[in-house]
């Protein structure tokens, strides 16, 4: 059996709090990453400011040295932004790269137990640790951009005007994270209720429990005032019909234990 690649534990991404559910594998830390429309970036902005920044974005884990990895291999985190902005600045301005943090979390399920206490969520988190540099050679920015694009929609890129032209490759900025570590936290089953409380029959007869799957749904696209196609090319409607029906599946397998 081959064994997995993992992401070494160490101080600031061991998972401590039920780390039964805790993940180092890459395969399941990255699809988090990757099915997660929108990714949360957290960087120190400087010793003037007070509080820490955050910021969501929008994040691919991919490799443009090996384009042919798959998403349980190494890969860096590729993010897009304005060029002027805060992030973009600093990681321009860090020589060994800006440290970031980098976040995303897919809720499964509403877990609701026979107490408050014992409430929850089925859920699929990651975290990952990271230096973000800003990608400087044009074929690997672009090649990004594309990335970038095609999680949005698959296969979007190809389907729109492109490449982009001068004004959009100058105010457009990619950064670059190469992951030092990462860790991730999985919750499925039924409420884990006590035996306290299941023996108790004015408890179990009065308090419903249960889960209630949650999943994201895609709607029929809507064409915008503008477009001039008349019927919505199959690539986005077939993939807003399987995304929902794989967002469906996956949250009611969570349920099971």
């Amino acid at each position: 059996m081959v064994r997995a690649f993992e992401y070494p534990k160490k101080q600031h991404n061991t998972v401590k709090r039920y780390n039964d559910r805790g993940t180092y594998q890459l395969g399941p830390i990255h699809s988090v990453i990757n099915n997660s429309p929108v990714v949360h970036v957290s960087f120190t902005p400087g010793p003037e400011d007070r509080f820490p920044a955050i910021l969501p974005m929008i994040g691919v884990m991919a490799s443009y040295d090996y384009p042919s990895s798959t998403i349980d291999e190494p890969l860096d985190c590729y993010l897009h932004g304005y060029v002027s902005s805060r992030l973009m600045r600093l990681a321009r301005d860090s020589e060994k790269g800006l440290p970031v943090c980098i976040s995303a979390t897919k809720v499964d399920g509403l877990v609701l137990s026979l107490t408050p206490n014992s409430h929850s969520y089925n859920y699929r988190s990651a975290v990952l640790q990271g230096y973000a540099r800003p990608v400087e050679e044009v074929k690997e920015k672009v090649w990004a951009m594309e990335q970038i694009t095609n999680k949005v929609v698959p296969d979007r890129w190809r389907h729109s005007r492109v490449p982009p032209d001068n004004v959009e490759m100058t105010s457009t900025m990619i950064l670059r994270v190469q992951i030092e570590t990462g860790s991730g936290k999985v919750r499925h089953g039924e409420p884990h209720d006590e035996a306290k409380d299941l023996d108790r029959e004015d408890v179990t007869s009065s308090v419903w429990t249960g889960v209630v799957p949650v999943y994201e749904t895609f709607g029929e696209p809507v064409p915008a005032a503008t477009n001039k196609v008349k019927e919505t090319p199959l690539y986005i409607s077939s993939y807003a019909k399987e995304a929902t029906i794989s967002n469906r599946e996956q949250a009611l397998e969570a349920v099971k234990e």
